[in-house]
C-alpha cells in the first residue's frame, strides 16, 4: 500500500479549517502542517482549534511562517486558502511550486487565471512544469456551479446557441475576506463610493467562468462585461463572519456577459447575500442551455457554497497529484467526485 498523502494547509479560516475537518474523516491522507498568521491560532494545536479529537495522530502546531512548515519533500500537496486574486496569490503559489509541491488554490481567479492575469498564468505553468508538479484553482464557483456543470451538460447537445448560469446563494458560511469583498454591512453611500473607486470586488470569478466555458466549447469571447448592484436588507442580519444592519448591504447582485461576434452568448446572474431567507429569498442553482436540444437544470436550494468549496478542493487532490505537470483548470482534469474510499487507491502508479 502506498504511503498516506501528505497535505499542508495554508490559511486556516473558514475554508482552510473546513478542509481540515473533512480530511480528518478521510482515509489515506494526513495533514502534516498548517500555516496561518491569525494571532488566536498561531502556536496552537490544529486539533484544539478545530475542537477535534487527535486520537493517535501526530500533533500539528499551527505556524506563521510557511518556510518552516512547507519545504522540499515535506508534503505532496498544499491546499492554499488565502486569497481571491491571482496577482496577490502569485508569490505564495510560486513558493509552493518551487518546493516541488502540488497546489490546489481557492483563489477565484485561479480557476481560469489567463482570463485576467495571462502573464502570471504563463509563469505559474512554467514553474510548475519545471518542478514536475501541478497547480489547480477550484471551488464551488468558479470551479463547478457556473462553469464546469454547464460544460458537462453541453455534452448532450448537438449545438449551442447560448448559455445562462444563475446562482442565488447565501454568503453566510464564508469568512471575513468574502464579507469585505461583497460589501456586507456597508451603507449605500459607501457602496456608491466603492463602486466609483473600484474598491469593491463583489463576486470574483465571472471572467474566469466565461473564459472556461468558452474555451471548452470553442467560442472566442470578443468582449466581457459585468455589473454590480447592492442588495439592501430591511432587517438586521447576522452570519458567523458578517453583520448587516437594516438599511445596509446584505450583499450584492452581480451580472456578467460574454460576447461572441457582438452577441451575448454567455449570461451570468449571481445575487448573493448573508441570511437571504430572512427576507424570503430562496437559494438555488440554475443553468439554461439554448440549442439542440435545449437543456434546463435547477437545483434548489443552492449547493452550499462553503461546504461545496471545501469538498471540491479536497476531492480534487488525487486528480491534481495524478495530472501532468503544469497549470490546470477544471476542464483539464477528470470530473470531480466524492471520495468515500481510501484516497491512495485513486493515485496512479
Amino acid at each position: 500500500m502506498k504511503n498516506n498523502i501528505k497535505v499542508v494547509i495554508w490559511g486556516f479560516g473558514a475554508m482552510g479549517s473546513g478542509m481540515a475537518k473533512m480530511l480528518l474523516k478521510k482515509k489515506g491522507v494526513d495533514i502534516v502542517g498548517v500555516c496561518d498568521r491569525h494571532p488566536e491560532r498561531v502556536g496552537k494545536s490544529m486539533f484544539e482549534v478545530l475542537g477535534a479529537e487527535r486520537g493517535d495522530r501526530a500533533d500539528v502546531i499551527i505556524g506563521s511562517e510557511i518556510e518552516e512548515i512547507l519545504t522540499k519533500g515535506s508534503c505532496d500537496v498544499c491546499l492554499c486558502a488565502t486569497d481571491s486574486y491571482t496577482k496577490v496569490a502569485f508569490p505564495r503559489l510560486k513558493y509552493v511550486l518551487e518546493q516541488g509541491v502540488n497546489v490546489v488554490s481557492t483563489a477565484e481567479e485561479m480557476a481560469y487565471p489567463k482570463a485576467q492575469s495571462p502573464e502570471e498564468a504563463e509563469e505559474l505553468n512554467r514553474i510548475a512544469k519545471e518542478n514536475g508538479v501541478t497547480i489547480l484553482g477550484t471551488g464551488i464557483n468558479p470551479g463547478l456551479m457556473m462553469d464546469l456543470l454547464a460544460v458537462t451538460l453541453s455534452g448532450a447537445m448537438v449545438d449551442i446557441e447560448s448559455v445562462m448560469c444563475k446562482r442565488v446563494n447565501s454568503l453566510s458560511p464564508f469568512g471575513e475576506a468574502v464579507m469585505e469583498e461583497q460589501g456586507v454591512g456597508i451603507s449605500v453611500d459607501e457602496f456608491e463610493k466603492g463602486l466609483e473607486a473600484d474598491s469593491l470586488a463583489g463576486h470574483v470569478g465571472f471572467a474566469e467562468s466565461v473564459g472556461m466555458i468558452a474555451e471548452a466549447i470553442g467560442w472566442n469571447i470578443g468582449k466581457f462585461e459585468q455589473q454590480m448592484k447592492p442588495i439592501i436588507t430591511n432587517v438586521d442580519r447576522k452570519s458567523p463572519y458578517g453583520f448587516a444592519a437594516a438599511g445596509t448591504l446584505a450583499g450584492v447582485n452581480m451580472t456578467g456577459q460574454g460576447y461572441v461576434n457582438g452577441e451575448v452568448k454567455i449570461d451570468m446572474i449571481h445575487p448573493q447575500q448573508i441570511e437571504p431567507e430572512l427576507e424570503g429569498v430562496s437559494t438555488g442553482d440554475y443553468i439554461e442551455l439554448k440549442g439542440t436540444p435545449d437543456i434546463s437544470m435547477a437545483i434548489t436550494p443552492e449547493v452550499e457554497g462553503g461546504l461545496g468549496t471545501i469538498a471540491m478542493c479536497v476531492n480534487m487532490i488525487p486528480h491534481v497529484i495524478n495530472a501532468r505537470a503544469g497549470l490546470k483548470t477544471m476542464i483539464d482534469l477528470p470530473v470531480p467526485r466524492a471520495i468515500m474510499g481510501d484516497m491512495r487507491e485513486m493515485l496512479e502508479d
